[in-house]
């Protein structure tokens, strides 16, 4: 059992479980009811993404630096009671739950994901 960090929209692994989509926004286009048959989500989480001026932030960041203060200021907002505790929450169901979490973008090193990921495993988290 464990969480997999997942891209949304690609094809689901044999044991992902249930995929949840920690973005602030469904994909364009997409009917509700293909959400899950299209491989972009099962749940649909946007407490765990950045706010929109915040993802624009890290969108926009080119350096090393740029990318730190993006992860600083995304980790200061998971700090808050609320994200703190689906964090929690989600850590603990992966020690016996299947369960993926993901975002659409194209490289895990720079997105949020990937903080989520960092905070995930520093809770204890089972990653796969």
């Amino acid at each position: 059992m464990s969480i997999r960090i997942v891209r949304l929209g690609t094809p689901r692994l044999p044991d992902e479980g249930t995929r949840i989509g920690t973005v602030r926004r469904p994909p364009r286009g997409v009917r509700k009811e293909r959400y899950a048959a299209d491989d972009w989500f099962d749940v649909w989480f946007p407490d765990l993404s950045p706010s929109t001026e915040l993802m624009a932030k890290g969108q926009a960041a080119e350096t090393d630096r740029a990318w730190s203060g993006f992860t600083r200021a995304f980790r200061a907002v998971m700090a808050q009671p609320a994200p703190r505790r689906a964090l929690d929450l989600l850590s603990a169901l992966s020690h016996g739950s299947r369960l993926s979490v993901g975002c659409y973008c194209a490289e895990e090193a720079r997105c949020h994901r990937s903080v989520l990921r960092a905070l995930l495993t520093e809770r204890g988290a089972s990653i796969a």
